[in-house]
């Protein structure tokens, strides 16, 4: 997996996404405190406020970004956008009002929302081979497992020193890291876009795709399969940790760390996996083991506490990491089989907004139902979600599309809508 690190310019991409990944994670947890200084008992409605924001920036502002990419030079663009978010998180700690947090979080996201999608349509073009795209992809669910398990220790462990301020320094430093990296990168030129139409026909352009594509569609459906089961590891770690089980504050952290092990354990494994069997035979029984799962925790919140259902508890979170990673890392291969080269801008960034769009109906659902029903009632239900998803998903995937041809010819959907 580590051989495509050979190549410069993957591995200076790379590297600039680690960078900005450990930065992002110091401001997860600045942030919060941030939030708490400024709100004290209703930070959550802070935080959560400030996470609604997040999803609609994602939803609202990759398509816009994807349509109009193609003018802009790759490395310009994803410089601007670190830039912008270093500045922001600079800004962070001098604010004195909750409006100002919130316009500051919805400027940091739409950089994000620009980022993402076009370093994620750069990747296919440095790394053609399919075996190399795989292994890239891997790389990258990897990076962000890490992230969520060594970013909050390093928090924690920079909080013994310095006030949580700094870890906006930090986040900065984080940025700007990954601006220089990209600089130091020679990226491929973007192919030129032929596309006519009205501004909004163009930012619409890859939800189109999506919609042509009975690939795709299945991709949007998986999408909501796993967007269901994560929203219940996201949302209700806590309070099944800390409510149900009664275990210490600690025990969230393993909790957390068990799911992204599971996810991790299933990266390392795709690449061997995908070279032997299509995407659709990978991809769908991990979508259809996720609402498993989930009735599985529907039953260890309903049983008694004690040893083995708290053993039960961390063994369904790494199941849930592991088909979620199953699930989400093979998509790109999807995307770029189904999109040309000068629509991967589009599509990813499609893709970018409409699983985001899955997440901001789900994160709701799993707070609300967990509030107001209880722990075993949201697990069956968005155990319901998902098996509903993940139905789709198999109905709109015929069989004969299950293994992907050879790169050339690929993007024959894409260039069916553009005309």
């Amino acid at each position: 997996m580590l051989s495509v690190l050979r190549n410069r310019t993957y591995r200076h991409l790379f590297t600039a996404q680690v960078v900005a990944l450990i930065g992002t994670g110091l401001a997860t947890v600045a942030l919060s405190l941030l939030a708490y200084d400024m709100a004290g008992s209703r930070a959550s409605a802070v935080l959560g406020t400030a996470l609604a924001i997040k999803m609609v920036a994602y939803v609202g502002v990759a398509p816009v970004v994807g349509a109009c990419a193609h003018r802009i030079p790759r490395r310009a663009l994803l410089v601007a956008t670190d830039l912008t978010r270093a500045g922001v998180a600079l800004t962070l700690p001098f604010v004195s009002q909750v409006w100002q947090v919130y316009a500051l979080i919805f400027l940091l996201q739409a950089a994000s929302a620009a980022f993402t999608p076009v370093f994620q349509a750069t990747i296919p073009e440095i790394l053609p081979a399919e075996r190399d795209y795989t292994h890239a992809l891997s790389l990258s669910r990897l990076a962000y497992d890490l992230e969520s398990l060594l970013s909050p220790a390093l928090a924690a462990a920079l909080l013994t020193l310095v006030s949580y301020n700094w870890l906006f320094a930090g986040t900065t430093l984080g940025f700007l890291g990954s601006a220089t990296l990209v600089v130091s990168a020679v990226l491929p030129r973007a192919t030129p876009v032929t596309r006519s139409g009205s501004a909004y026909a163009k930012a619409a352009f890859g939800a189109r795709l999506f919609w042509a594509s009975p690939r795709l569609r299945a991709l949007l459906a998986l999408d909501l399969a796993v967007a269901a089961a994560g929203a219940m590891v996201f949302v209700n770690t806590v309070v099944m940790v800390r409510g149900h089980f009664r275990e210490g504050a600690g025990a969230v952290s393993l909790a957390l760390g068990a799911y992204g092990a599971g996810s991790m354990v299933a990266a390392l494994l795709l690449p061997r996996l995908l070279a032997r069997v299509s995407e659709r035979a990978v991809m769908l029984p991990a979508a259809f083991a996720l609402p498993v799962v989930l009735v599985a925790v529907a039953a260890t919140t309903l049983a008694p506490r004690g040893s083995w259902t708290w053993a039960g508890a961390l063994a369904t979170w790494a199941a849930i990491g592991a088909a979620g990673s199953a699930v989400l890392t093979p998509g790109g291969r999807l995307i770029r089989r189904c999109a040309g080269t000068a629509d991967l801008p589009a599509a990813f960034a499609a893709q970018f907004s409409l699983s985001h769009g899955c997440w901001l109906l789900t994160y709701p659902l799993a707070g609300w139902l967990a509030a107001g029903a209880g722990l075993p009632v949201t697990a069956t239900v968005l155990g319901v979600v998902s098996l509903a998803a993940a139905g789709v998903a198999a109905a709109v995937w015929p069989r004969e599309m299950a293994v992907g041809g050879p790169r050339v010819g690929a993007g024959h959907t894409s260039a069916a809508l553009s005309r």
